[in-house]
């Protein structure tokens, strides 16, 4: 890693950099939902940044399979040795198990028992897209998700509303005990989403988790009644998914150039908080107005430039993510081991967006500016641990290794956005 040499003018540009930091945590991101590239972009734009994106072909059609479809599949094949099955779910589509799910198992062909053989046909859903040579992933814990709950099926059930961790003692006090809601409870496991506290009033609440469980009832009433292969639900579009999951405080605005989507948006019950802009201007497009190839090309670059003007190489590899903290442009001259310091933080932050904005995920090793003080590396961990907290994916901080580089796990949802940036 490059040494530093203190900046004369440091002093005021930190100043400048804290001064319009306070500003931009007043203000609210935008949802930006717009065609480019042959494709349907949707995205959270926070402080003029991509904060969060996914895309879809716009050849995907009515019958395709989308995270979160009930299938009614076949077993064809029982791997003990990796603790998995193989379920067809639709003809020549092969998905992959757990087994460690097998007792949640709802069987319509036989009477569930616990156990899975070849030739069992069961209601899975799709939880994971295939990756590379990897097929698709499915549960046997079934879901249905809303913009505050989510109700879940499974055989072993606590009869507890678990409320997200996110949420405060203010929210545990308001919907644990709520009686409605313990009653849903007793029938299936129910989730207290983080969206909840955006929530007009706790009767809006209620209202969705009943038409939730409702919902579940019914699927698992005709599940014995369809043939293998049907699909038994098929879920919101991904635009409408990729609204609903972000987090409402994040943003005060959905706007879209689509007037399809525009209208499907505003029909949906569960998106009447948030307002739904039609925009419409031939001279300058919705993706010009944002420079959304602009910042879209800045997701794709390994490169990324810190204000400081150090900078980080993102490197993806089929086994795990590299991060490089390198000092670049930052120059020092005294005080090496507080300049490394800053630098690493502001470095923690540049990653922790990296992470969420490029959906980077699985083993991901950083190699920060080393630091002699212990002091130093323990208030970056948790500096880095307190970021992680706010990304909607699980993700931690594993370990410092041996050689100084920083270990995070960050759960796999969905693919990579240059994976699916470059699909056809």
């Amino acid at each position: 890693m490059c040494r530093l040499m203190l900046s004369e003018c440091e002093k005021d540009e930190e100043m400048e950099i804290e001064v319009t930091q306070q500003d931009q945590k007043k203000q609210k991101g935008k949802i930006l939902i717009l065609r480019l590239y042959d494709k349907l972009f949707s995205m959270l734009i926070t402080h003029n940044q991509i904060c969060q994106i996914q895309t879809q072909l716009l050849t995907d059609g009515q019958h395709t399979c989308r995270i979160g479809n009930l299938y009614v599949g076949r077993v064809q094949n029982v791997a003990a040795n990796i603790g998995g099955a193989f379920v067809e779910i639709q003809k020549g589509t092969m998905a992959f198990l757990p087994l460690s799910e097998k007792k949640d198992a709802v069987l319509t062909n036989r009477s569930a028992d616990g156990t899975l053989k070849t030739g069992d046909e069961l209601i899975v859903q799709l939880v994971r897209e295939p990756l590379k040579t990897k097929p698709a992933g499915v549960s046997a814990k079934l879901s249905l998700a809303g913009t505050y709950t989510v109700i879940e099926h499974r055989r072993t059930r606590t009869g507890k509303i678990r409320i997200s961790s996110r949420l405060g003692a203010k929210y545990q006090h308001l919907y644990q005990n709520e009686a409605s809601l313990l009653k849903i409870a007793e029938q299936f496991d129910l989730i207290i989403r983080t969206n909840v506290a955006s929530a007009p009033d706790r009767s809006e609440v209620i209202a969705e988790a009943g038409r939730l469980a409702s919902q579940m009832s019914h699927l698992l009433s005709i599940a014995d009644k369809r043939v293998c292969f049907s699909c038994l639900h098929q879920n919101e579009p991904e635009f409408v998914r990729f609204v609903k999951n972000c987090y409402q405080s994040d943003y005060d605005e959905i706007v879209t150039d689509e007037p399809d989507i525009c209208e499907l948006l505003r029909a949906d019950e569960q998106l009447t908080a948030v307002p739904i802009r039609f925009y419409q201007d031939e001279r300058l497009p919705l993706y010009k107005l944002y420079s959304v190839e602009t910042k879209i090309r800045e997701l794709l670059d390994k490169k990324v430039w810190l204000k400081s003007g150090a900078y980080l190489v993102i490197e993806q590899t089929e086994a795990l993510v590299s991060i490089d903290v390198n000092t670049g442009k930052y120059e020092a001259k005294k005080n090496p081991e507080e300049t490394y310091l800053k630098i690493n933080l502001e470095a923690a932050d540049a990653i922790a967006a990296a992470l969420r904005a490029r959906n980077l995920s699985g083993m991901i090793l950083v190699d920060f500016i080393n630091m002699k003080q212990k002091a130093h590396t323990q208030q970056l961990t948790e500096y880095m641990k307190k970021l992680l907290k706010q990304d909607p994916v699980p993700a931690y901080v594993v370990d410092i290794t041996g050689l100084g580089l920083m270990e995070i796990t960050r759960q796999k949802k969905n693919k990579p956005f240059a994976e699916q940036f470059h699909a056809k």
